[in-house]
């Protein structure tokens, strides 16, 4: 491999289980997926029966207890061998809410039977058409009736519904009012996909640049058990955002992954590629981008590092785990764009694989945060410059 890890304590092992893992899962198969828009059941039960899905599920609940260093390596392998973690990445730093903030009786009902893989945990209900990214303002309303609430409302962007067992859900259980903060009166709740189904939930694929399996969910008086609202009512913007660290920082090493398949490819390509009797890697104009990119996607590496250190020493990681995802994401698309003009041409047709990951990665440059928010981010808690929203 081009990229050794920097360290004995890089989950080594991990990462070499998870390239043999992936040698079953060729560029052709994910060619495949991408041309029929399909998602990719037989790689997320390989790494389900694996284990690797349950890495940060505690061992008392069926799963490995592996800190987060270990599901950024995992992700950051999947990437760097051509695939898309985006397919059950969303497991990995979902389940935080549930575990922080869940009840023993939720943790025993479900951890158990995702760490087996028996249900998936994949979908994400928070952003909505009208909200954006303005949390706050969402409209989905969960009422209160008896021992079940009434949710109706829409979600878009709801990646990987049609795929999963359970969604966790954030919608507003009190009306927003002036005075109060507009995160307040948001809850959580674990919903069951099967169940709501087949009680007024319906789900709307959306189709898009690349594979994502994203979808746009409607509830019209699904009724879900009380019993099904994680902590307490009204709390469930603060359960959410103590997992948005974690999210970040494994989109991140999903980055890094990316930037160096692009790398490498690119660097490989340029080594064989004869033009003018010469590999086109002599020429500085093909070098220079190259190195340029590996240089960049070692930065944002030692960033994500340095995160994910923070995070698991439980100090407060909120603006390394943003600049890491910032940094990640800004690597890979332009690693990926020197790997498309390395190819020239070439780049463009399918059988590279060069423009489905082109397309893959362009997606973190908006999601799970846009970089714009990203810098108000710094702007406002790192620099003490005034709120911008």
């Amino acid at each position: 491999m081009m990229h050794k890890p920097p360290t004995d304590s890089d989950h080594q092992e991990i990462r070499e289980a998870i390239r043999k893992l992936c040698e079953g899962f060729p560029l052709e198969y994910w060619r495949k997926l991408d041309r029929e828009m399909a998602y990719p059941s037989e790689f997320v039960e390989a790494l389900g029966r694996a284990g690797f899905l349950a890495a940060l599920i505690p061992e008392e609940h069926g799963g490995a207890g592996l800190p987060l260093s270990a599901a950024a390596a995992i992700l950051e392998e999947i990437q760097h061998s051509g695939g898309n973690g985006a397919a059950c990445h969303a497991q990995m730093y979902i389940m935080g809410t549930l575990l922080r903030h869940g009840n023993e009786a939720q943790k025993r009902a479900y951890l158990p039977r995702i760490a087996s893989g028996e249900l998936r945990l994949q979908a994400f209900g928070v952003t909505e058409p009208t909200s954006g990214t303005d949390t706050g303002s969402l409209k989905t309303f969960a009422r209160r009736d008896g021992d079940h609430y009434v949710i109706n409302g829409q979600k878009i962007w709801t990646s990987r519904a049609e795929h999963s067992d359970l969604m966790l859900l954030l919608a507003r259980t009190a009306p927003k009012e002036a005075g109060r903060k507009r995160t307040d009166g948001l809850s959580v709740f674990v919903v069951d996909m099967q169940v709501a189904k087949s009680a007024g939930l319906s789900i709307r694929p959306i189709r898009t640049m690349m594979n994502h399996a994203t979808t746009e969910v409607f509830f019209d008086d699904v009724r879900v058990p009380a019993e099904n609202l994680i902590g307490e009512e009204g709390r469930g913007f603060r359960y959410v955002l103590s997992g948005m660290n974690a999210e970040r920082i494994l989109i991140a090493a999903e980055c890094i992954g990316d930037a160096k398949w692009f790398i490498d490819k690119a660097s490989a390509y340029a080594r064989e590629r004869i033009v003018f009797n010469r590999p086109i890697g002599q020429n500085q104009g093909v070098q220079f981008p190259l190195a340029k990119a590996y240089a960049d996607m070692r930065a944002a590496e030692l960033m994500v590092r340095e995160a994910i250190r923070r995070y698991e020493a439980g100090i407060d990681c909120g603006a390394e785990a943003n600049m890491a995802k910032m940094l990640a994401a800004d690597a890979s698309w332009d690693a990926g764009n020197a790997c498309l003009q390395t190819h020239g041409g070439f780049g463009f047709a399918e059988e590279y694989d060069v423009e489905r990951k082109f397309r893959e990665t362009r997606l973190y440059q908006v999601a799970p945060i846009s970089t714009n928010l990203i810098l108000s981010y710094l702007a406002e808690h790192v620099l003490g410059l005034p709120r911008s929203y």
